[in-house]
């Protein structure tokens, strides 16, 4: 990115213009170290965000699991005596009972299946595609099976072969290349010969994925995730994992393991809102909890998964598993700490290692519950956190304050936990910007002794109904949560992780408003919220330091939002501001403590005089931070704050000592 260079204006504070705001850094004073989980990242399978989107996987439904199993697919025949298929249900295989019988008489080839893939199939001209299939030919002799990339329109744009069919099951791969692109492309595959073929698990996935891994992830997803520098992340969800009952809660042990063995299940936000219904919304667990794990080693961020603590939604069905029957799920608990941290000669341990791991992920978080609430919570946490830390102490536990940020329920969590031994208290807000504005203090006056913040969930929601499903996304609400980000950074002690959510959404197929990243089948565009957590995260530093004015936390005062940390590491200075003002504010900062080192720092500018605007895949990144070279030689400045603003600006300093004060 091209950068300019300018120069800090020094003026005495003496002949300070009239409206400037006098603060001041105390740079040289360290108020705590900031955790490497301070901002990390949230994800669940909602919008579509796993199957049709961080998961590569182009095929919808493919081994004709769904409770409608031809859901997704389409037959094409000239004359049903001369081809049809049938799906059998193989009852005794509980996993992946299903399979489809194709029967032809069509040497020319007038017999084929398409796919329609995930409200379409996105095709990158110029693109590879691995095919593969699992088939077995049941009778006749000499089968081809010829594979076809289709566009839009349905024109052939990508082809390839397959023959050579045993009568054994069997899986066949191959590549195919394109010669075009496609939002919405079908998969079709033409059968010819004569006789019967028996095929499971079609699939197609793009060759580049995510550190090329076959059956990977989405590359320009992940990166954008990447791209946050996250510390953590926190799966698989949410409300995905109590279920609407306990029966379709999220089991990890079902996610894990050959892929082809892994057992779908509907996905909960299929139903979950009749005016976004979703009926061919499922999970097939191609993304399971092995490939979470992998994911956070990748980004160098600390897995924190969450489990089911024996209770469904209580806004659904308010199912709980008796008390005396909590042992499986406490067991659940157990075996996911051994299969990520336990040697390979343990059960779960040697399983981690025959998907190709054999080093321990080294989990330190797990989550207990999601948003649950009122004693059946509580006396449910307290028997996961007995029996997990009896066997594994070092884990630090998750445990919530349900799905509030005030109120009856948040009161009674907080009181039942506070004297908990739980490491970690999660705490969820999805309020309008004007909460985010008048609570930037929240944590100024919370108790320091006890289990630490976790703000797990939030999202400022703006009124009205965009038709752009990224329109929720707008600059007030990314304007609002920066200002309230100051005030988590500022009580770094305390609030040691936060995570915007949800995080991804399809702009087919989403059932929630609003996201971080927004994606079709070809592209993503990043929110104005994404690149306000991005410069949260990408300059967490390592110390937080005092900024004030008139001996005050800037919290809002006229419209005036401040933090401040040093990075030990980088020997770097930075300064978040955040201006709601309609109009420009000038901000004349004494830096005490803090020797300039007379190189070049940086101003990286986020701002906006439309509060409705917003980034979507139409126009991408109207709304994206400029950044700015600068000099500061002396230790006082002037920075002119654009109104509707989010500035950070980066200052390297000399070594400076940094006390950390006594715990």
């Amino acid at each position: 990115m091209r950068r300019t260079v300018i120069i800090i204006a020094l003026i005495a504070f003496s002949v300070v213009s009239r409206g400037q705001r006098q603060l001041t850094v105390e740079a040289d004073k360290s108020i705590t170290p900031v955790a490497s989980t301070m901002w990390g990242v949230f994800f669940e399978d909602i919008n579509f965000g796993a199957d049709g989107g961080l998961y590569a996987e182009l095929v919808k439904n493919r081994s004709f699991e769904f409770p409608l199993p031809m859901m997704g697919w389409r037959e094409n025949r000239v004359n049903y005596q001369k081809g049809r298929m049938l799906v059998i249900n193989r009852a005794a295989s509980s996993s992946n009972p299903r399979f489809a019988r194709v029967t032809i008489n069509q040497p020319e080839g007038n017999y084929s299946i398409s796919n329609e893939g995930y409200r379409g199939i996105g095709i990158q001209k110029g693109a590879q595609y691995n095919f593969s299939i699992m088939a077995r030919q049941e009778s006749g002799n000499g089968m081809k099976l010829r594979i076809q990339l289709l566009n839009n329109a349905g024109k052939e744009i990508g082809n390839a072969y397959l023959d050579g069919f045993s009568k054994d099951w069997a899986t066949y791969k191959i590549s195919i290349s394109s010669t075009d692109s496609a939002q919405r492309g079908k998969l079709n595959l033409i059968f010819e010969g004569a006789g019967v073929m028996d095929i499971d698990m079609v699939s197609l996935f793009p060759k580049d994925t995510w550190k090329q891994r076959p059956g990977g992830l989405r590359k320009d997803l992940v990166q954008k995730i990447a791209d946050l520098k996250p510390g953590f992340i926190r799966f698989p969800g949410g409300c995905i994992v109590e279920g609407r009952d306990l029966t379709n809660r999220y089991q990890w042990k079902t996610t894990v393991g050959r892929v082809d063995e892994r057992k779908l299940i509907m996905n909960r936000w299929n139903v979950e809102f009749p005016r976004k219904a979703a009926p061919d919304y499922y999970q097939s667990f191609g993304l399971g909890f092995f490939e979470y794990f992998q994911l956070a080693e990748d980004l160098g961020a600390e897995p924190l998964p969450i489990l089911n603590c024996g209770m469904a939604c209580q806004f659904n069905s308010g199912e709980v598993a008796a008390m005396d029957e909590l042992q499986p799920y406490i067991e659940d608990a157990l075996d996911l700490i051994e299969f990520a941290n336990g040697p390979v000669t343990s059960r779960w341990g040697k399983l981690r290692s025959d998907m190709g791991h054999p080093a321990p992920f080294n989990m330190k978080l797990l989550g207990v519950g999601n948003e649950q609430w009122e004693p059946q919570y509580i006396e449910r946490y307290r028997v996961f956190e007995k029996a997990i830390l009896d066997v594994y102490p070092n884990i630090k536990i998750v445990s919530g304050a349900g799905p509030y940020a005030e109120g009856e329920y948040f009161n009674y969590a907080w009181k039942e936990l506070k004297n908990s031994n739980a490491a970690f208290i999660d705490e969820h807000y999805y309020k309008p910007p004007s909460w985010f504005l008048n609570n930037a203090a929240r944590y100024d006056n919370y108790e320091r002794k006890g289990p630490k913040i976790f703000a797990g969930e939030y999202a400022a929601h703006v009124k009205g109904n965009p038709t752009d499903g990224e329109g929720m996304n707008c600059w007030e609400s990314a304007l609002a949560e920066a200002a309230f980000m100051t005030g988590l950074e500022r009580n770094a002690d305390i609030v040691q992780m936060c995570s915007y959510a949800p995080l991804l959404a399809h702009t087919d197929a989403w059932q929630w408003r609003p996201d971080l990243i927004w994606f079709d089948n070809l592209n993503s565009v990043a929110t104005p919220n994404y690149y306000v957590q991005q410069l949260f995260s990408v300059n967490k530093g390592t110390d937080v330091v005092g900024i004030s004015e008139a001996g005050k936390p800037i919290a809002g005062k006229d419209s005036l939002y401040a933090s401040a940390v040093t990075d030990r590491n980088k020997k770097e200075l930075i300064i978040k501001l955040v201006n709601t003002a309609s109009t420009s504010q000038t901000a004349a900062i004494d830096l005490k403590g803090f020797q300039p080192d007379k190189k070049a720092g940086t101003v990286q500018l986020l701002y906006s005089s439309n509060p409705a605007a917003f980034n979507k895949l139409s126009a991408l990144e109207n709304l994206k931070p400029e950044v700015k070279s600068i000099m500061v030689n002396t230790k006082k400045l002037t920075y002119e704050l654009p109104a509707s603003s989010v500035t950070v600006i980066t200052i390297p300093y000399k070594v400076l000592p940094v006390p950390h004060k006594k715990k």
